[in-house]
């Protein structure tokens, strides 16, 4: 496994730690953990979405979480103390979380459970102070208003 040394980051930049440490935390998450399969779709300029592949859940054994720009979706699946006899089993009904790391003004818009899939979308939306707006530019005649010239005495 490669390893990626983010301290010369550390050293030359103030006020990223917090790109950084997302940085390093992408590095060493555990990329092995596939369960369950998802896309990241881009929908419009600002609106994203994720779909997972929640087959054989309920939307009652699902919980989508957002704190701190971290959205979790975990699924907990009710215990299954029926007598059935597998010959095979293929389809995982295993408990998971997956964590996405949102950017700053990504919100959660929507959720919806259909085929098997569960859809969350997710749109950026940037305070009135963040964007961008366009400065008048004025004339010096715009900026003092002209004083009316004094008469000279005869």
């Amino acid at each position: 496994m490669r390893t990626i040394d983010f301290s010369p980051l550390y050293r030359s930049v103030v006020g990223f730690d917090r790109l950084a440490a997302q940085l390093d935390a992408a590095a060493t998450q555990d990329s092995a953990a596939g369960y369950p399969p998802y896309n990241i779709e881009r929908t419009d300029e600002n609106a994203y979405r994720v779909e997972i592949a929640v087959a054989g859940f309920r939307p009652d054994e699902l919980t989508i979480e957002v704190k701190e720009n971290l959205l979790t979706v975990t699924g907990r699946k009710a215990a299954n103390d029926d007598a059935r006899k597998f010959l095979h089993r293929g389809l995982a009904e295993r408990n998971f979380e997956r964590r996405f790391q949102l950017a700053d003004y990504v919100l959660v818009t929507d959720a919806n459970l259909a085929d098997g899939l569960l859809s969350i979308a997710l749109k950026r939306e940037l305070p009135e102070a963040l964007k961008p707006r366009t400065i008048a530019i004025g004339t010096t005649a715009d900026a003092k208003p002209a004083l009316p010239k004094a008469k000279k005495a005869a």
